[in-house]
């Protein structure tokens, strides 16, 4: 229910894998759910680093058996019990955001890729370790489905963040060179130069999904189903693109309902 909840498409993608994969997932999502509200529940910093200290605590203890008592923790220990996951990839998904707690953006969309890599690639790793799945090209696909779904994220996030951290959480080179005032987007204002910034970010994410797709079927088929959340990620782009690329277009925060079926059709015919 903390997965349907705060990660609604991930958690429709998780339904759909094996019983031994799906487990490993609920709770490397839930884990990860729990380090990424970090910056939201808390707008003292000191706060926000303690909480990132305790998760990054939390990971050795774990893997040392000595389980803090959070239904999160308990879950991802019962999970090691039952599959040999390695320990950096959970180590990665805290230290990105713990590292980028005090930032107020990205220097380049470069660094903005590298950041959309480790907050999200680590969960797919996760996953495909659980499923014993020891594979270069599975890898190489999940390395760019991070950096597609990242991106995707940092974009739908651009009104929250604005509006209750404002933040605005795009890179500095893209945003000089459309000449963007930040704090006419920190008002909510959609310009043609932030529609342009968005454009390339949005492309950036495209050529990452297109990549991850190219390898399918270097990707064995009981992986393919890990895959599922870049159906998830091309939906959204088609509908930023629909819309112009105004990431403030209501339209945008409605559920895809369609999203559904389109998961499960696609688990049928072993694509992604």
């Amino acid at each position: 229910s903390f997965a349907r909840k705060h990660d609604h498409e991930n958690f429709l993608c998780t339904l759909l894998l094996a019983g031994s994969a799906r487990d490993a997932a609920l709770a490397v999502r839930a884990f990860n759910i729990e380090v990424a509200r970090v910056a939201d529940v808390t707008s003292e910093l000191n706060t926000a680093r303690g909480r990132m200290t305790f998760w990054e605590h939390a990971v050795d203890d774990i893997f040392r058996g000595s389980v803090p008592h959070h239904p999160v923790t308990l879950e991802l220990a019962r999970t090691l019990k039952d599959y040999t996951l390695t320990k950096r990839n959970l180590q990665r998904l805290v230290k990105a955001r713990h590292d980028h707690l005090n930032t107020t953006g990205f220097e380049t969309l470069g660094k903005m890729e590298e950041y959309a890599e480790e907050t999200v690639s680590p969960i797919y790793y996760v996953i495909l370790e659980a499923m014993g799945l020891k594979n270069v090209q599975c890898d190489h696909a999940a390395s760019h489905l991070g950096k597609s779904q990242g991106l995707a994220t940092l974009m739908r996030a651009v009104p929250h963040n604005t509006a209750t951290r404002r933040q605005l959480l795009l890179p500095h080179d893209l945003l000089l060179k459309h000449s963007v005032v930040q704090e006419s987007v920190l008002r909510g204002t959609t310009t043609k130069g932030l529609k342009d910034v968005l454009f390339e970010i949005a492309s950036a994410a495209k050529l990452h999904l297109d990549k991850t797709r190219s390898l399918v079927n270097n990707v064995p088929k009981e992986a393919r189903t890990v895959f599922l959340p870049a159906v998830a990620v091309d939906c959204f782009l088609e509908q930023l693109r629909h819309v112009d690329f105004d990431i403030f277009d209501p339209k945008l925060r409605e559920r895809n309902r369609s999203l559904g079926w389109k998961l499960f059709w696609n688990k049928l015919r072993s694509r992604y």
